[in-house]
């Protein structure tokens, strides 16, 4: 075998390899479907307004975890402990750190509107990820809260217009936001 047609072997080898990986990587990635507001509200075991206490990332199976403890300030649907555990995929130990797509990660003090599902273990998961997350901002303008889903920012592709767009629900104030609440737990 002459060295031209050597290096020509190795880079076929180096490209099969390229393609294995990424293919291997296709097929652990991991697709959300797209809930409407009035969808997430229905499906979700329990609704509340929370306070972050604490968030801890753990092994769990061989992957990373978090459990992040929510004070529960009041539920709108559902009945909940006072003080709730939700565990979510990714987190970061010691020097690891796994990052999931939209899932959602919160600091202790933060403030949110939670789309929750139980889980057989007793902790909690959120609802369609980052779409069952809606952050509560105070505008230091105003003093007035507002709310954002947290997949408001990410885009969504239409099949119809080929496009991408954003939704979700954005700066809304937490007084509509607990209407439009109101209306989809009445359906």
């Amino acid at each position: 075998m002459s060295d031209h047609d050597r290096k020509q072997f190795l880079w076929m080898i180096f490209l099969i390899g390229l393609v294995m990986l990424a293919l291997a990587v296709m097929a652990n990635a991991t697709t959300l479907a797209r809930l409407q507001f009035d969808e997430l509200a229905a499906q979700a075991n329990a609704i509340a307004r929370v306070r972050c206490l604490d968030a801890m990332s753990h092994w769990k199976s061989g992957e990373i975890w978090t459990r992040t403890d929510f004070l529960v300030v009041e539920t709108k649907k559902g009945t909940l402990p006072q003080i709730v555990e939700v565990e979510m995929p990714g987190g970061i130990v010691g020097h690891l750190h796994a990052r999931v797509e939209e899932v959602p990660s919160f600091a202790p003090g933060e403030a949110a509107y939670l789309f929750l599902w139980a889980t057989p273990e007793g902790t909690y998961r959120i609802l369609g990820w980052s779409q069952g997350a809606f952050r509560i901002r105070k505008d230091s303008a105003t003093g007035l809260e507002n709310v954002t889903q947290d997949s408001a920012s990410a885009p969504l592709f239409d099949p119809i217009t080929r496009q991408f767009r954003h939704g979700g629900i954005r700066n809304l104030p937490v007084p509509v936001f607990e209407l439009k609440l109101k209306r989809a737990l009445e359906k």
